[in-house]
């Protein structure tokens, strides 16, 4: 006879419990196992709980923790946590963080850092903060982060890391091999080595696979890439992302003024990078500058003020032709009814163009050269929609309101502001980008200008002529 008994399952210890649920975001028994360990301020638990989770995960988890359990949940870890995750959080939540720990606890936990990861999160500190976190580290970290900072914002020096492999030409694989297995401070994580000539130029470099298929007694100038691509510390970031994707680059040597090896940039923060433009380029086109949605109610209000209140002026000025026409609209509610769908149909046309031309600017394929191809394809392009949509808006008019001539006057004026999107979609772009403006930001307000204005003016002013 055999016996059956229940056996219950085990409960699920910090190391084993599931940080994610099925749609990738932080679990619920998770999440609340965390709020528990920090309630009972039980280290033991919460280190269970979060050692060895990977960075981004314990990044996402502070973010949903509230303002004041932060700090505390740092402050149990100790030692234990990992300053990396700072560099995945939210910025405004980053600086509030920094800002509720005391200098000496920030300054020793970022001594385990890479360099890059080091000035990404000081490069946003009061510059009384920075040189009191800076003071309390070693010197020759602290010298190698002084020299990071001294790069422009968001420029390849401020993404660098500076823990490098760098070998003479002559070196022998053998040799080369021997020196990184002997060497205490080599880069966690590195995919080439640096091939430099004696004054610290880059010449060249290996990748690891190749340098582990030679024979120790092969100088490293015979398997060396000699084509190397570098990049300036000073050039921006976006420009260096681009050198990256155009030769599918998994690093690059980083130089100085004067052509001398400073740091390399890796994939992964190049990745980053294209991360952070194309989130700029989007916030942007909404007028929500570099707001995040940790910050608080004031701050988020006080961004978003100044594109409303430009984009309330350019609404007068639209308002404004209408009053010009405020008689032929008392003489006919049809003009009335009709009248969104031209200014709507301009809109959406302008910022389908305005969408292709501010990333073709940003990507740096929309160039003198080509610039007057594309504005005669959307004047084209704008033209034919114009058209199509003229004819079917036209009949629509004139059997909805029993009036052939109205349906005349919607559909001419339909396809006068479809063509002036297209024109205006790409040279508002262009024009702002050639004054040194960020067309990503301002170009929607001035577009949803014009078509309202060309719309409004060419519908009413056409009703005026031939229906009045």
């Amino acid at each position: 006879m055999q016996e059956h008994a229940d056996q219950a399952a085990p409960a699920e210890t910090g190391g084993t419990m599931a940080v994610r649920d099925e749609d990738g975001n932080i679990a619920a028994p998770y999440l609340a196992a965390v709020g528990s360990a920090l309630a009972a301020n039980d280290r033991a638990e919460l280190r269970a709980l979060c050692v060895d989770r990977h960075e981004a995960d314990i990044a996402d988890l502070l973010e949903m923790l509230d303002q004041d359990e932060r700090p505390r949940f740092i402050g149990l870890l100790g030692d234990d946590f990992d300053y990396a995750v700072l560099t995945e959080v939210d910025d405004t939540v980053r600086e509030q963080i920094i800002e509720a720990l005391p200098n000496e606890v920030v300054a020793e936990g970022m001594r385990d850092l890479e360099s890059d990861d080091a000035v990404y999160i000081l490069e946003d500190l009061e510059e009384e903060d920075q040189q009191e976190i800076l003071a309390r580290m070693p010197a020759l970290e602290r010298a190698v982060l002084k020299r990071g900072l001294d790069y422009p914002e968001d420029s390849a020096g401020r993404r660098m890391q500076t823990d490098l492999i760098a070998v003479p030409p002559f070196w022998t694989v053998g040799r080369t091999i021997d020196y990184m297995r002997e060497s205490d401070d080599l880069p966690d994580e590195f995919y080439e080595i640096v091939v430099v000539d004696p004054q610290f130029r880059p010449v060249g470099s290996v990748a690891l696979n190749k340098l582990l298929r030679a024979k120790r007694p092969v100088p490293i100038e015979k398997i060396m890439d000699a084509d190397v691509q570098t990049v300036r510390a000073d050039l921006d970031q976006e420009e260096a992302a681009r050198l990256f994707e155009r030769y599918n680059l998994v690093s690059a040597a980083v130089v100085d003024e004067h052509d001398r090896l400073v740091g390399v940039m890796m994939f992964d923060d190049i990745v980053d990078v294209i991360q952070e433009e194309a989130e700029e380029d989007i916030r942007g086109l909404a007028g929500v500058g570099d707001e995040e949605i940790s910050d608080t109610v004031i701050y988020t209000a006080r961004s978003r003020f100044t594109w409303l209140l430009l984009n309330l002026v350019t609404a007068i000025m639209a308002s404004a032709v209408i009053a010009i026409f405020d008689a032929t609209l008392q003489q006919m509610v049809a003009l009335a009814i009709l009248m969104p769908i031209v200014a709507s149909m301009g809109g959406n046309a302008g910022t389908q163009t305005m969408t292709v031309a501010v990333r073709a600017l940003a990507t740096k394929e929309l160039a003198g050269y080509n610039i007057r191809r594309f504005v005669n394809r959307e004047m084209l392009v704008g033209l034919i929609n114009g058209v199509v949509f003229a004819v079917i808006i036209g009949v629509v008019a004139a059997a909805w309101f029993s009036n052939i001539p109205l349906g005349a006057v919607i559909a001419t004026s339909m396809v006068v502001n479809l063509f002036c999107a297209g024109v205006f979609g790409i040279a508002i772009p262009v024009s702002l980008d050639k004054m040194g403006i960020d067309p990503a930001v301002a170009s929607s307000v001035f577009l949803t200008t014009v078509t309202d204005v060309v719309g409004f003016f060419a519908f009413l002013g056409l009703a005026t002529v031939l229906l009045m």
